[in-house]
């Protein structure tokens, strides 16, 4: 048994191609520039998040100082 019809000899024969391809060397540094991909678009998306909630906030903060002034407003009218 295998992944979708693939088995684990297959698996293996294609890693030890792809070893013999590219050497152990170049897939190290692949795999650490494929990890460094990941973390960097992971902080991204964490930047991108806390730069929405700011937004949100300072809406929030602006529709209620909104609020105030119209309530005012009608209170002197």
């Amino acid at each position: 048994m295998g992944i979708g019809g693939i088995s684990i000899w297959q698996l293996l024969i294609v890693l030890v191609i792809v070893l013999l391809l590219f050497g152990t060397k170049r897939l190290k540094n692949i795999g650490s520039d494929l990890g460094n991909a990941v973390k960097g678009f992971k902080g991204a998306m964490k930047e991108g998040d806390e730069a929405d909630k700011q937004r949100l906030e300072k809406a929030d903060e602006e529709s209620v100082i909104e609020g105030e002034v119209n309530r005012k407003e009608r209170e002197k009218s």
